[in-house]
């Protein structure tokens, strides 16, 4: 491929890279809300994004409500900055001191609107296997 025809192609690229960074979003959020589930993990939390120069580098989800010690006991630090990468990527904005949703309230938030893009497209979600690591599961 000469250097024309990838600029050619650029529109195409970035239409594919949006799509396969839509299925990313929809299967990684798919596995996280599992885990929320199978946690019994809800209420109200806040997503802050991390400050390099400051204490905490990395973004902290806190608990609002129910215990902040369960959603350290299920979550790592990378699934934290993973989840923020992922709702950055859905257009929330978490500098303007942070995003506060309940996590009860991932799925109906974000989901369905993945999926109908997915589906726009001409791809057919189906059962999707979570991508995201389970420190409890022992498989």
């Amino acid at each position: 491929m000469n250097f024309h025809q990838l600029l050619h192609q650029r529109a195409a690229l970035l239409r594919q890279a949006r799509l396969a960074n839509t299925a990313f979003a929809y299967q990684w959020l798919a596995g996280f809300i599992a885990r929320l589930t199978r946690a019994r993990l809800h209420g109200l939390v806040v997503l802050r994004p991390g400050d390099p120069a400051g204490a905490h580098p990395w973004p902290e989800l806190t608990a609002l409500e129910d215990s902040q010690a369960a959603i350290e006991e299920h979550f790592l630090d990378e699934d934290i900055v993973e989840l923020a990468d992922v709702l950055t990527f859905l257009g929330e904005d978490l500098h303007s001191g942070g995003l506060t949703f309940r996590l009860d309230e991932l799925e109906s938030r974000y989901l369905p609107r993945l999926r109908q893009e997915l589906e726009a497209a001409g791809f057919v979600v189906t059962d999707v296997v979570p991508t995201l690591k389970d420190p409890d599961h022992r498989g």
